[in-house]
């Protein structure tokens, strides 16, 4: 996963941060998952539904610069039964669990997750969504969602009313394609639906409950959050645009080659015109040569008599 941690590829530096997690010793409810399941950090049967479960506290954030480690206090029984190497999305971005300590888990930032998601502005006391992988069964009660963060948006406008507030957001215009009014979208890994959209801005509606569960409630104009893409929404256009782009390079093979067949066609006619009018003069010439050779003959018969 581009943007998970890579903990168990960076086995040096995760030592290094083993006193990050300790602290006073509380026994981990978590259980090792075998090896091989926690290569490349996040695994890749991750799924999460943009349904998030509540905000983990930041209660440390340690950066070296192009690595991070970052600790996380959940609320109670959150972690009960979770595996290291687990998958947990944090503002939408599905990090790997590489150590647990009571109600408190540590995950590893790469720099390309640092790089693309807002995870790097985090600091102690900041809060982040969560939600834990689903499990075969659970109900997906918003839409499939990876934790493959696409882009970074910023908040531009925000409006509160009596019953629901509406959210304004600007990111990079060759995203806009992919979000759609009343399709799906997932803001810091939250489950949305997209009301009016424009070239590099779309917005949303949120409900009490919404704002009241996630990072939402400490968001402002100028605040950054992370966007993921609706997978279908985005297959579906770029298989049209890649159609439509296929039959567009046929047409203009189509009309090169009827181009270059008309091109050819007038070359070969202009060509046959200049070989007929060669013709006619080379038999001008030669009639012409023939009726002079006729004449002398006729001269030379006349000075024998």
């Amino acid at each position: 996963m581009s943007l998970a941690s890579a903990s168990a590829k960076t086995p040096a530096l995760a030592g290094g941060f083993k006193r990050t997690c300790r602290g006073t010793r509380v026994e981990s409810r978590a259980v090792r998952r075998p090896a091989r399941a926690r290569l490349g950090g996040c695994v890749t049967t991750a799924l999460f539904t943009g349904l998030v479960q509540g905000t983990a506290e930041v209660v440390s954030f340690d950066d070296v610069g192009d690595f991070a480690r970052l600790k996380l206090k959940f609320p109670p029984n959150t972690l009960d039964g979770i595996l290291i190497g687990a998958s947990v999305a944090c503002n939408g971005t599905c990090l790997t669990v590489v150590e647990t300590e009571g109600d408190t888990a540590c995950f590893d930032l790469i720099v390309e997750t640092l790089r693309a998601t807002n995870l790097g502005e985090l600091v102690p006391g900041s809060s982040v969504n969560y939600e834990r992988s689903a499990r075969v069964g659970d109900e997906i009660g918003g839409h499939t969602v990876s934790g493959h963060v696409h882009a970074k948006a910023t908040i531009v406008e925000q409006e509160d009313t009596e019953n629901n507030r509406r959210v304004v957001f600007e990111l990079d215009e060759k995203w806009s394609k992919y979000i759609l009014p009343k399709g799906f979208v997932a803001v810091d890994g939250c489950s949305l639906t997209v009301g009016e959209t424009s070239p590099g801005r779309f917005n949303v509606w949120l409900i009490p409950e919404t704002i009241r569960q996630t990072v939402f409630a400490n968001k402002d104009v100028g605040s950054t959050v992370n966007i993921e893409i609706e997978s279908q929404t985005q297959t579906i256009v770029d298989t049209i645009e890649r159609v439509l782009a296929e039959k567009e390079r046929e047409k203009m093979e189509a009309k090169m080659a009827k181009k270059e067949r008309k091109e050819a066609e007038k070359a070969m006619k202009k060509m046959e015109k200049m070989e007929k009018k060669e013709r006619k003069e080379e038999e001008k010439a030669m009639k012409k040569k023939d009726k002079k050779d006729k004449k002398m003959d006729k001269e030379g018969f006349c000075d024998d008599d």
